[in-house]
């Protein structure tokens, strides 16, 4: 009787264990994937299964530096934080032999791929950059690496570009770029400007009758006008007078 009774207490706590919250445990038999039980506080199986624990909280990492061309040939430096977490045990333990070096590879493969596609910055209102559409693309960037990790059983929960700049070697290049490009800007809008109120003036003289210009006339005052409107620097008054 007292074996029998320590044999049947063996068998039972030997079966026993605990689950922690967001914790899965998966059961194995000979080899075979039995199941995977969630449920929080003490569980009790066969003793001759086999249980591997996987946590389901969420977890988070940074990806290194990494140098990539751009989609204009363009060395950028880039790193992107990944947001995850595991939605099928079975799959994280089964489908990979080690699944969260898989999270960190794959992660950086979509990060690689998704710089590759669009340009650092974009001179085209209408098309996306890196610099410019961040919420677009780091949404781009979930969606890739989602696709890399489904078989995982990996959600991504947020992926963001945390670091972007042009790579050094090119930094004070790239930055001229972008001075000129700012000034090209500046002057065509203090152009479009000028020509708008240059016409207006003409538009009020001519409706108030203040003066008549002929063709030259008019010509030589939109010159003046432009030369005052546009000039960076003071412009001197030149006073005609007849003799």
């Amino acid at each position: 009787v007292f074996i029998i009774n320590g044999l049947l207490f063996s068998f039972v706590v030997l079966g026993l264990f605990t689950i922690q919250p967001n914790q899965a445990v998966i059961l194995q038999f000979l080899g075979d994937y039995v199941g995977t039980v969630k449920s929080t506080g003490f569980q009790w199986t066969i003793p001759f299964f086999r249980t591997r624990r996987v946590s389901l909280r969420i977890r988070n990492f940074e990806t290194q530096k990494i140098k990539v061309n751009d989609n204009e040939g363009n060395p950028v430096e880039v790193a992107s934080i990944i947001v995850w977490k595991v939605i099928d045990s079975s799959h994280a333990i089964f489908e990979v032999d080690n699944f969260v070096g898989f999270v960190y590879t794959q992660s950086e493969a979509a990060l690689r791929g998704l710089i590759m596609r669009y340009p650092y910055e974009a001179y085209d209102s209408n098309s996306i950059s890196l610099i410019r559409n961040t919420e677009e693309v780091s949404l781009q960037l979930k969606v890739d690496a989602q696709q890399r990790l489904t078989e995982a059983g990996v959600e991504i929960i947020e992926a963001r570009i945390s670091h972007l700049a042009y790579s050094p070697e090119i930094a004070a290049a790239m930055l001229q770029r972008q001075q000129a490009s700012a000034v090209i800007a500046a002057r065509s809008q203090i152009v479009e400007g000028a020509v708008g109120m240059v016409e207006s003036a003409l538009e009020i003289i001519e409706e108030k009758q203040i003066a008549t210009f002929t063709d030259e006339k008019k010509a030589q005052m939109v010159s003046n006008l432009l030369i005052v409107l546009v000039s960076e620097q003071n412009v001197q008054p030149t006073i005609e007078t007849n003799h």
